[in-house]
């Protein structure tokens, strides 16, 4: 069975909290560096909201990795997580 939107979410939360916690940057920075608005990295974080392709694409930026690294993780904690 696939996963559901919601494991989705929570999976792309997490991969993007474990990657900022990484570079050890604040949501501040990583949204500056992004551009994208700091309580909007906060929301996907917390598994709020759907990121647009476009936010996705700047939060890799703001996190000075490739949007590959981001899915990669992604797809690490969608594996791990329970369904």
């Amino acid at each position: 069975m696939p996963p559901t939107i919601d494991a989705e979410l929570r999976a792309l939360a997490a991969a993007i909290r474990e990657i900022r916690a990484r570079q050890q940057l604040a949501q501040e920075r990583v949204a500056a560096r992004g551009g994208v608005g700091r309580k909007y990295v906060g929301q996907i974080e917390r598994g709020e909201i759907t990121p647009s392709f476009a936010a996705l694409v700047g939060l890799a930026r703001g996190l000075d990795v490739s949007l590959s690294e981001v899915i990669r993780v992604y797809e690490e904690r969608l594996g791990a997580a329970p369904r």
